[in-house]
């Protein structure tokens, strides 16, 4: 076996098409942990900025959070 290269996390293979039945719980809970957090209701000052941004760009307040989350950047 060949050793990992710099920067490899161990993890498992990514070219896997199919999911082992075993973890299918632990992932759907991580996922679902994740999934709130990414939309937990930021600070007060965060949303109205936000807010006002996406009104000028045209956008819902939820479709420009969503930009942010997806590019990590903002528009």
């Amino acid at each position: 076996m060949k050793a990992p290269l710099l920067g490899h996390n161990q993890g498992p293979p990514l070219e896997s098409d199919e999911p082992d039945p075993a973890t299918a719980g632990w992932r759907a809970f991580c996922w679902r942990k994740s999934h709130r957090a990414a939309w937990k209701t930021p600070p007060r000052e965060i949303a109205l900025r936000r807010l006002a941004r996406a009104e000028a760009l045209g956008m819902t307040y939820r479709e420009y959070t969503l930009e942010i989350m997806e590019r990590g950047r903002y528009l």
